[in-house]
């Protein structure tokens, strides 16, 4: 079978990264955006670096774990990697929570940076 394609072991390690980073000190995800990035987070938009840190660094929980139970990676025509992620998270003392996360990723000054997100909640009945 041989080793994963360049960019499933990059996204991986992009999804990797990423919840690390979230779940340590989301005020650290600056390094993954550039200016151009755009984040929709349950239908709210946001563009731009700063734009984007600052609404991860205000949601309303002190601490939080990302638990990943599925993520797809696929290369797209103009050398982008697509990452699908589906997993569950759980924030204080909340119950755990389904959620759906895709990131576009393009290599930029040479590094792999964030420049399209989408996070969902997977609620039902709301």
């Amino acid at each position: 079978m041989g080793d994963k394609p360049i960019w499933e072991q990059i996204g991986s390690s992009f999804v990797q990264h990423y919840y690390q980073l979230f779940d340590a000190d989301r005020t650290q995800l600056g390094a993954i955006y550039i200016d151009a990035s755009c984040l929709t987070w349950e239908g709210q938009q946001f563009q731009g670096k700063a734009a984007i840190v600052e609404k991860l660094s205000s949601l309303p929980f002190q601490k939080i774990q990302h638990s990943i139970t599925a993520q797809d990676h696929q290369p797209t025509p103009d050398s982008c990697i697509l990452s699908m992620v589906v997993g569950q998270l759980k924030a204080d003392d909340d119950q755990v929570l389904g959620f759906h996360q895709t990131f576009l990723l393009k290599n930029f000054q040479g590094a792999w940076v964030c420049t399209n997100e989408v996070f969902r909640l997977a609620l039902h009945n709301v």
